[in-house]
């Protein structure tokens, strides 16, 4: 069911519902750190939820709160509003039969280039121990470029053919992908987050 989302009405619920209950010990540039951080990483599930418990300290506050999924997130924020790490601590069901950021979630894009061009860029996240894989179709001969821009530690990936070898062993983001293709058909990147934490990040594909 598709849902149409509304600026305004989010910042309400964030303002009224989501963090409401915080104690007033825990300061609101921290709230708004972890707010900014969930709406980032968390999905349309995300963008509203309950604070069910929050813990004061000089350095890093430690904030509980469930989201519109049920999903249990930890964020450990400085009185500054800068998070230090947000990471899940109660992953629930997201009504389909999946564990939202189980360990060993995986689902599947298939990346498409806007006529006239040949690479595409993708904005994503993952949720940690999650992965996802990007499909793309090239032909023998031709060669794949693509690059993994992380937004935290921990993302890997890893590439393979159509018959399913491997094209390319799991490698750390940092280090990019340039090479010659020898099978056509789909081909298939995996990228996954190996961190405690869930992170954002972008993904370049390109084919010549």
């Amino acid at each position: 069911m598709t849902k149409t989302f509304h600026p305004t009405a989010v910042a309400a619920v964030l303002a009224t519902s989501f963090f409401a209950p915080a104690s007033a010990q825990v300061g609101q540039a921290a709230i708004d750190g972890c707010i900014d951080q969930i709406r980032a990483v968390g999905g349309p599930d995300g963008q509203s939820g309950t604070v069910i418990s929050s813990e004061y300290s000089e350095a890093n506050s430690l904030i509980l709160f469930r989201d519109a999924g049920n999903t249990v997130w930890r964020c450990l924020v400085s009185n500054g509003g800068v998070v230090a790490d947000l990471s899940v601590a109660d992953a629930a069901d997201d009504g389909g039969g999946a564990m939202a950021g189980g360990a060993g979630a995986s689902d599947t894009v298939r990346v498409q280039f806007t006529s006239g061009t040949s690479g595409a860029e993708l904005t994503d996240s993952l949720l940690p121990q999650e992965s996802r894989r990007y499909v793309l179709g090239a032909r023998d001969g031709q060669f794949l470029y693509f690059r993994l821009a992380a937004n935290g530690p921990g993302m890997t990936y890893a590439i393979y053919n159509p018959d399913g070898s491997v094209l390319l062993d799991e490698m750390m983001a940092a280090q990019e992908y340039r090479g010659q293709l020898w099978q056509s058909g789909d081909h298939v990147v995996e990228v996954s987050n190996t961190a405690n934490g869930a992170q954002s990040y972008n993904v370049i594909f390109g084919i010549e």
